[in-house]
């Protein structure tokens, strides 16, 4: 789903983005979006991690 966006799509959306939220808002958005994604990465991870263990035993 996400491939299908392309550049035009994701310049929109950053458009958009900046009338919305402005300038002052998107890099405390994007970080705070950036450590949602960070810690989602790492529970999936570690969730996959304990599957294998489980698995082995």
């Amino acid at each position: 789903m996400l491939s299908n966006i392309g550049v035009p799509g994701l310049i929109l959306i950053l458009i958009v983005a900046l009338i919305v939220f402005g300038p002052s808002k998107l890099p405390e958005i994007g970080k705070s979006f950036g450590q949602a994604l960070s810690a989602f990465k790492k529970s999936a991870s570690e969730m996959m991690n304990e599957d294998d263990n489980k698995k082995r035993q």
